[in-house]
């Protein structure tokens, strides 16, 4: 090869270089919009398909209707939610503020009436509260990094919502123009990998993403909706039980968390004397919210995805940090893609993976 074409070959790396870089400085800011668009586009096409033929093919009236439907869906509740922690957070921490001010804290009745160890856990009450200003000054001292976090949470939320709504609008074009980019990436993925893996990749994608988003995040919902309903039967007000329902929504990717949030409001059923709700709600909790978590999601992950739930935790945590709120809907497809990636890549004999030499044209 002459001198020149050695000159014009890299000047084309150049310039393509050149564009790729300018290309993703573009697209970065919209890089989570785009990729939970994706997400939710994969996972619900089966959908979409239905609808465009209950329309008679009128894929742009399906695709306005799918993108309400994510409206609905996940857009409005997370900004509800944004504006239940900016309303709700400070004046709760401020009431208890106030209650821990007035002075040591009574025992409540049912400790009182304890039979056996009622005297012993008065005795061990009194003493924890016997430090008087300085009990108060610890409980106070917790309070403070407890609203930072809810607060903060809450801006984080906020914040995604933008995203969120670029992905709505993004979404829109995914599912008018879906077959068409399908049969773009199909195109793509068999001049870059020439069948090297042996099997369809867009096809192993699609199963992984639609089994981690169904397992993880329609339990998840299943979960909220459960642990709503339970609180609003126990006589939590309606906009308490939508923010405790949301707690166990996203606590829900992490082990034993939807726990918290029902195992704490039996505590408090059962500090403030309703024995009865409490039982209630640690029932609820045990047979209803956490049967969910322990049948509905490995059955729902299994379909797709044999992805563990340590890389669920990871996948989900990593995401928040990389994208802020939007990560824990994207970020473990996105881990799960690589994962299965790799799978099927080192699932290949070495004899059949094609390796271009270097000095091949």
């Amino acid at each position: 090869m002459s001198t020149e074409k050695y000159i014009l070959q890299y000047a084309r790396l150049v310039v393509i270089a050149i564009l790729l870089i300018g290309c993703y400085q573009i697209l970065h800011p919209f890089i989570p919009a785009i990729v939970f668009a994706m997400v939710v586009c994969i996972s619900t096409w089966p959908l979409y398909q239905q609808l465009r033929r209950l329309l008679r093919e009128n894929t742009t009236l399906a695709s306005l209707l799918m993108i309400v439907g994510m409206v609905l869906v996940v857009i409005i509740p997370s900004a509800l939610l944004t504006f239940s922690l900016a309303d709700n957070v400070a004046a709760s921490i401020e009431s208890v503020k106030g209650f821990i001010e007035q002075g040591p804290i009574e025992p409540p009745a049912w400790l009182i009436n304890t039979p056996f160890f009622g005297e012993q856990l008065i005795q061990y009450w009194q003493g924890l509260m016997s430090g008087g200003k300085e009990v108060g000054t610890l409980l106070k001292g917790l309070l403070e990094p407890i609203k930072n976090f809810l607060l903060d949470l809450g801006n984080i939320i906020g914040k995604s919502l933008l995203q969120m709504v670029f992905a709505a609008f993004i979404g829109f074009f995914f599912y008018r123009d879906g077959e068409a980019l399908i049969k773009m990436l199909h195109n793509a993925v068999a001049k870059l990998l020439n069948g090297s893996l042996g099997t369809d990749p867009l096809a192993q994608i699609h199963n992984t993403v639609t089994g981690v988003v169904y397992g993880i995040f329609g339990s998840a919902l299943a979960q909220a909706i459960a642990a709503m309903i339970g609180f609003l039967i126990a006589g939590v007000s309606g906009s308490s039980a939508f923010l405790l329902g949301a707690a166990t929504f996203f606590l829900s990717v992490i082990p034993m968390g939807p726990t918290l949030v029902w195992g704490g409001a039996s505590i408090w059923f059962l500090y403030e004397g309703s024995y009865g709700w409490a039982v209630f709600m640690v029932l609820w909790g045990i047979f209803v919210i956490s049967s969910i978590d322990n049948f509905v999601r490995p059955y729902l992950i299994s379909k797709g995805s044999n992805m563990s739930f340590l890389l669920v935790v990871l996948g989900a945590s990593g995401g928040i940090i990389a994208y802020g709120f939007i990560g824990i809907f994207i970020g473990p497809p996105i881990l799960a893609i690589g994962i299965t990636l790799v799978q099927l890549w080192t699932s290949q004999p070495a004899s059949k993976v094609k390796i271009i030499s270097a000095d091949q044209p």
